[in-house]
């Protein structure tokens, strides 16, 4: 329970209109701080983490088949932003200027310039004048035996300085690494917000279950025991058969399972506080039940529930994964991973599709397993309260 109030430091120092200091973050908070940054691993790898998470959030900028910025006779144009038809730029035609198009680059090099993204691909544009069949090689390993092999074939001459392809294509002529940038967003983004949504569910679920407990708790665990035994990717292949899965519809039907995950865990804490002293104080001063759940046992059961969210989410990702590269996830096109990973497998002539999808997944799942070590380390009263 809160320390009692001292009445007569109050008065004194609203007398005196000195202001008491709070400080931003409590003992046990700035404590918990420091053993999770004692945990040099998790500590380091929660920083490259968010800064390859926050590189992936301007893919646009850092990957594009559009120029970020183009100057023409005097004006500005924006078109990572807005599109302009090819008129704008001196052509004949309405539709959208394609601006790899040779014909547009020479009518706006003619009256002004482009500034261009690092890599001059999106996630799904096909290199129009490659030096092989797809999936090309990575542009620095190519040799001069590929280029007079690709001459004799009828491709395009093997001019290294017309479009790289760092780490080459897929087998539809994309560029990997664009589709790596714009993939890893795409799959932290679906694992964040299936984690956070799942959280919510079953934190919400399992604090009902814990705090009422009787026939309440007995029912919502036979219910979780049927519901849990529905096979999900029999239910997904079902769905797909149906309808295309997107975003949002594959997010819903991972929703409906992931969110027991957390359910238990919950549970355990509630059944465990829900008998103690303030909470029963609190039910003899009239506090709802509502009341009591969010504000006295919520933020107890929340240390545990912390613990698990790192993990939580590298299973989401690895779901998201998993369901890509069955042929069940997102509609075919998308920026995946798991897409890629599958390509990997059905182009083993190709092992730089392969090698490339297994190392992002495998840095990015190992990356949020250190920060849930580092998580769990900072949460443990042991470490926390020695």
């Amino acid at each position: 329970m809160d320390a009692p109030i001292d009445t007569a430091l109050v008065q004194e120092v609203a007398a005196q209109g000195i202001p008491r200091a709070r400080p931003w973050l409590s003992t046990l908070q700035r404590r918990r701080w420091e053993v999770f940054k004692a945990n040099r691993r998790g500590y380091w790898c929660l920083w490259i983490f968010l800064a390859l998470f926050v590189i992936s959030l301007f893919a646009e900028f850092i990957a594009n088949d559009k120029p970020i910025l183009v100057r023409y006779e005097g004006q500005t144009y924006w078109p990572i932003f807005k599109s302009y038809p090819e008129t704008a730029f001196g052509g004949i035609f309405e539709t959208e200027a394609d601006y790899r198009d040779p014909v547009v680059k020479e009518m706006i090099d003619k009256g002004g310039w482009m500034l261009w993204p690092p890599i001059r691909f999106s996630y799904n544009t096909q290199n129009k004048n490659p030096p092989m069949a797809f999936p090309v090689k990575p542009t620095w390993l190519l040799t001069d035996e590929d280029c007079k092999l690709a001459v004799e074939r009828g491709f395009h001459p093997c001019d290294k300085t017309l479009e790289w392809n760092w780490l080459g294509t897929d087998d539809q002529g994309r560029d990997v690494v664009a589709r790596v940038i714009y993939g890893f967003r795409l799959s932290v983004l679906f694992g964040l917000v299936l984690t956070i949504f799942s959280s919510i569910v079953g934190v919400a679920a399992g604090a009902v279950q814990g705090y009422f407990g009787g026939w309440t708790d007995l029912l919502f665990q036979r219910f979780i025991e049927i519901w849990t035994s529905v096979p999900q990717l029999y239910l997904l292949i079902i769905v797909a058969a149906v309808i295309e899965p997107n975003f949002w519809v594959l997010l819903g039907i991972l929703l409906a399972f992931s969110w027991v995950a957390l359910v238990g865990v919950v549970r355990a804490e509630f059944l465990r506080a829900r008998n103690f002293e303030y909470v029963t104080a609190a039910r003899a001063l009239g506090l709802s039940n509502t009341k009591i759940i969010f504000k006295h046992l919520l933020p107890n059961a929340m240390v545990a529930t912390l613990t698990f969210m790192p993990f939580i989410l590298n299973g989401s990702i690895t779901t998201l994964t998993s369901l890509d590269f069955l042929g069940f996830g997102l509609p075919p096109g998308s920026p995946s991973l798991g897409e890629l990973l599958a390509q990997g497998k059905d182009n083993l002539q190709a092992p730089w599709l392969g090698l490339t999808a297994f190392f992002v997944i495998a840095i990015m799942l190992s990356l949020l397993i250190f920060i849930g070590e580092a998580v769990r380390d900072a949460l443990d009263p042991r470490k926390t309260l020695a």
